[in-house]
């Protein structure tokens, strides 16, 4: 079971989940994929918003990519509730 935080959206799951199985991508692509569906620019602002949270690493060029602190959420080993923003 996952615990999510009030500060995070729909999306944010979605976004994590395609970036474990996908590996670095960016907003683009996410939203043209099937898993993630949501427009680029929703997706751009949940991803600055997840890298504030050390759910995610902007890697430049526009590309994110999980972190080892998103995978634990993924996993249920981490209440985002404890994350606090940067």
């Amino acid at each position: 079971m996952r615990f999510d935080a009030d500060w995070m959206s729909r999306a944010d799951d979605r976004i994590l989940e395609h970036l474990s199985e996908a590996g670095p991508d960016t907003p683009k692509e996410m939203a043209d994929s099937d898993r993630v569906r949501f427009s680029r620019q929703h997706i751009n602002a949940r991803c600055k918003t997840l890298v504030e949270h050390g759910l995610l690493v902007h890697l430049g060029n526009g590309v994110y990519d999980i972190t080892r602190t998103g995978e634990q959420y993924l996993a249920g080993d981490l209440d985002a509730r404890d994350l606090e923003a940067d």
